[in-house]
């Protein structure tokens, strides 16, 4: 694989063609790839505490999550996500640890779609409450505290 770069920005940090590669992951792989309409822009991208980090590779985004903060003070990590041509490379799982080095001890949620849940747990998340469909993909709430 050729070099990575770990990249880390606020909303307001980010330059337009950065925003743009990074909303283009969510969107292909999210939408189009898990053929699921939805709102992918959401509002929650631009909200002051809201922490993008992603691995760039050539000029595109490699792999990508986001981390927003949670009303009860903790955190949720969303958005989870890797270019088909980077799957494979543990990327997903650097970003996780990255994002919880960020976090530290507080609580942190996220709604893992059911057949990750073993790759979150690895990461110290346990499911917290009963399964739901998420736009027609079964998801499960999940917490570390």
């Amino acid at each position: 694989m050729r070099e990575l770069t770990p990249r880390r920005a606020t909303f307001a940090e980010l330059t337009p063609a950065e925003l743009y590669r990074i909303l283009r992951l969510r969107v292909d792989v999210f939408v189009v790839e898990q053929d699921c309409p939805y709102p992918e822009l959401d509002g929650r991208d631009t909200e002051p505490d809201a922490l993008h980090l992603w691995y760039e590779r050539d000029g595109a985004v490699a792999a990508y999550l986001r981390v927003l903060a949670e009303p009860d003070g903790g955190a949720r990590i969303g958005r989870v996500c890797t270019s088909p041509d980077a799957r494979g490379a543990g990327l997903a799982g650097r970003l996780i640890d990255a994002a919880l080095a960020e976090i530290g001890d507080r609580r942190t949620v996220l709604g893992a779609q059911s057949h990750l849940t073993d790759f979150y747990a690895r990461h110290g998340f346990r499911p917290d409450g009963p399964g739901y469909l998420e736009d027609g993909i079964p998801h499960t709430p999940m917490v570390r505290d």
